[in-house]
Order: C-alpha cells, then structure tokens, then sequence
C-alpha cells in the first residue's frame, strides 16, 4: 500500500464514524448530508498536515478534492450519481495515496456489491421490520450508495493500518 500506516492512523478516530453516519443517513433517509461532507473534507485538512510526511504530499491531496469535485459535479449534472454521493467522493479523495488508486476501487467494487447484495436481501425479508421507516426500502432501483462509499474509504483506512507502508 502506498498510505502509511501512520497515516491512516491519524486519519481513522476521526474518518470511521463519519463513514458509519454516512451509511446511516443514506440508508435512512437517501441522503448524504453537506455538513457531514464537509466535516470529512475539514478532517483531512486540520489533521492531514500531521499524517502526511511532507507539505508537497498534503497539497496534491487537496488537489485531488478539488479534481474529484469537479468530476463529482459533471456526472451529478448527467445523472451518472446522486450529488451526496459526488460530494463524498470529492471528500473522501484526498485520504487515499495516488499508488492505491487501483486498491481503492477493488474495495469500492467488493462494498458496492456487499452493500447491495445486503441491502436489497433484507429489504425482501423480515430484516426490514428493525428499520421499518427507512427509505432506502421503497427507493425502487435507487440505491443508497452511502453505504458502500462509506465501506470503502473505512476499509481502506483499516487496511492501511494494517499492512500501509
């Protein structure tokens, strides 16, 4: 991995439960919300100058918010993804290395199939009676993407942690 393991570390306390009310916002209610998305963004920020090694490494992270925002808006304007799901996105990209690029979409492509193999098994079963009102169950083929996004960058962090560099 190219994160270090001491990187991850500074960022995990602050970025899991993030994720777990990530998941739990767009499962309840379909929706990502902003200021959620911008504590995520203030995270790297104020704790990113600690975790990365240099201030070069820091600034090209931020850029890739900033790259990752543009993009996010220009598919959200398409219909290619929800704006919630564009904004976590755009936050959640300076917390990831350059070199896991490739990592960080085979973690996204295992959340996005758990999450929906999960979500839509126990919108068909009794599951559903524990949350009976929330409205990810009755969103047809939508799907709150939420959960997986939020799968990915956790399980990300945690591998670093594990096994960065």
């Amino acid at each position: 991995m190219a994160i270090t393991a001491s990187s991850a570390w500074w960022f995990l306390p602050f970025v899991l439960p993030l994720c777990f009310y990530v998941a739990f916002t767009d499962l309840s209610r379909m929706k990502i919300t902003n200021p959620t998305v911008v504590v995520l963004a203030l995270v790297f920020v104020v704790v990113g100058p600690f975790a990365m090694p240099d201030l070069e490494t820091y600034l090209w992270r931020l850029a890739q918010l900033a790259i990752m925002l543009v993009l996010g808006i220009l598919l959200n304007a398409i219909g290619a993804m929800g704006a919630g799901d564009a904004k976590f996105i755009a936050a959640a990209a300076p917390f990831v290395a350059p070199g896991d690029i490739r990592l960080i979409l085979a973690l996204l492509a295992a959340s996005l199939l758990a999450a929906f193999v999960t979500h839509r098994i126990a919108r068909a079963t009794p599951l559903r009676k524990l949350a009976p009102h929330w409205t990810s169950w009755d969103q047809g083929t939508k799907f709150p993407m939420g959960l997986a996004l939020g799968m990915a960058l956790s399980l990300y962090l945690i591998l670093a942690v594990l096994y960065g560099a």
